[in-house]
């Protein structure tokens, strides 16, 4: 089979990427073809390798390291990119001798029924945001395989602890439309009592933690919690998720040591979309991505590609496996694209070239990707996806109306769930805040109740 490339930001060999169009971000070569990222790791272990005749080694904590008489630095670049795992190509065809998890009509067509409705709950959320009639929002546009698939490849007993591009992940356990617009316009009815801002949505019952804002801190919580399903001999793992710009903050890597030294059961998923906000990977880091630091803290890793539905699943299900059975943690790192903006307060046509955004969004939808795939095996038809688009907008519509019409929590609520009794300082920021509601009353929203 021909090798092709494909440029992910430099060249990402295409085991993952096949396919002619992309050489519309083709930056530079690779001359390897390999679906098993081992290539890689065995091209490593050479370079460890005594050329010592005597072959002496060091009895050191960890095993025995060999001696050389050469002094040789290890290059702080493989001789090729790490491979991408890749299930289905542009057109939603199954790559020749792909080896991945069958699906069921059920579950592929539930999936299919998913991306379709996170996609559209996006685009109206955004819409309402636009007319002023929430805060903020942020959307997961581009990155829906992400969400649903590897949510399809969990069990309800394990933990989500998610970053705040993941809510396809809350939809796939349950979360109706009506508690994500709950949440969005901070309701009675929103179970953060409208603390929170927008799209920060949290579910005990579904076993999916709140989203915190700050970076990264999810992470070494999330070992924290796989750490104690390892002690109570849990059959679950925790399964948490950050960005690419995430892996620059130090809770990344405190986290990923703390996992691999404490063997606990933790997937991590990292998507990388080529963006934090503005900031392109190129001044992020100058490694490989983010799977290559997996081995660096001893941590089982893969590449795949983020915006396809089925090698998301099958890559997530067996790290699901191996988290559970062998008791280790599993680095997942999901070639993606970000279509939308990073938020409502974001333009990022001015950061990056409008072209290289509609690419993405056309030649490498991963929802348009994966209904043909569903639509060959003749699950689905173009009557049913009219049907199912019209009926997710009226719902999603019917949400947002009645959403907006509940009343919103009082002012109390600002005050309390945090101390028995209310220490002098809150008493004393309640009274200032109710004096400036009174000065101001026109500043003030009326919907909310002193």
């Amino acid at each position: 089979m021909k090798t092709r490339i494909m440029g992910f930001f430099g060249a990402v060999n295409q085991s993952c990427f096949g396919g002619d169009s992309y050489s519309y971000l083709c930056r530079s070569s690779v001359s390897s073809f390999c679906f098993n990222s081992s290539r890689t790791a065995n091209q490593l272990d050479s370079l460890y390798v005594s050329d010592d005749d005597n072959n002496q080694a060091l009895d050191f904590p960890g095993g025995k390291v060999t001696f050389s008489s050469q002094m040789r630095f290890i290059s702080e670049t493989g001789e090729n990119r790490v491979p991408c795992y890749r299930v289905l190509d542009d057109n939603g065809e199954p790559i020749i001798g792909s080896n991945y998890e069958q699906l069921t009509k059920e579950l592929a067509v539930k999936m299919y029924g998913n991306m379709v409705t996170l996609q559209m709950m996006d685009t109206i959320f955004y819409e309402a945001q636009r007319q002023g009639r929430i805060s903020f929002y942020v959307t997961s546009l581009g990155e829906e395989a992400i969400n649903i698939a590897s949510a399809a490849a969990l069990t309800p007993d394990d933990v989500v602890m998610p970053q705040y591009r993941e809510p396809g992940v809350l939809l796939w356990r349950g979360f109706t439309l009506q508690e994500f617009a709950n949440q969005c316009f901070g309701n009675k009815a929103d179970y953060g009592k409208g603390r929170q801002m927008p799209i920060h949505y949290g579910s005990n019952k579904l076993n999916y933690f709140t989203v915190s804002s700050p970076i990264a801190t999810q992470l070494p919580q999330a070992v924290g919690a796989a750490y104690s399903l390892k002690m109570d001999k849990k059959d679950a793992c925790v399964v948490t998720y950050i960005g690419d710009g995430g892996t620059s903050e130090g809770d990344f890597h405190a986290a990923l040591n703390f996992a691999a030294v404490m063997e606990a059961p933790v997937v991590f998923i990292c998507r990388n979309n080529g963006w934090a906000i503005s900031t392109h990977i190129s001044e992020q880091f100058r490694s490989d991505g983010i799977v290559v630091k997996g081995q660096a803290y001893g941590i089982r890793s893969i590449r795949i590609d983020g915006n396809d539905a089925l090698a998301v699943y099958c890559a997530i299900h067996a790290a699901r496996e191996m988290a559970v059975s062998e008791q280790r943690p599993i680095l997942v790192e999901c070639l993606t694209y970000r279509v939308g903006h990073h938020s409502t307060s974001d333009d990022s046509t001015k950061y990056r070239p409008i072209e290289e955004i509609e690419y993405w969004k056309s030649a490498r939808n991963p929802v348009n990707r994966y209904r043909k795939w569903v639509e060959r095996n003749g699950w689905w038809s173009d009557e049913e996806d009219r049907e199912l688009r019209s009926n997710v907008r009226k719902e999603l519509l019917q949400v947002i109306q009645l959403a907006e019409k509940t009343d919103k929590h009082p002012v109390t609520e600002l005050f309390a769930d945090v101390y028995d009794a209310p220490p002098l300082n809150l008493q004393e920021q309640e009274k200032q805040l109710r004096e400036t509601i009174t000065r101001h009353p026109k500043d003030y929203p009326s919907s909310v109740p002193v």
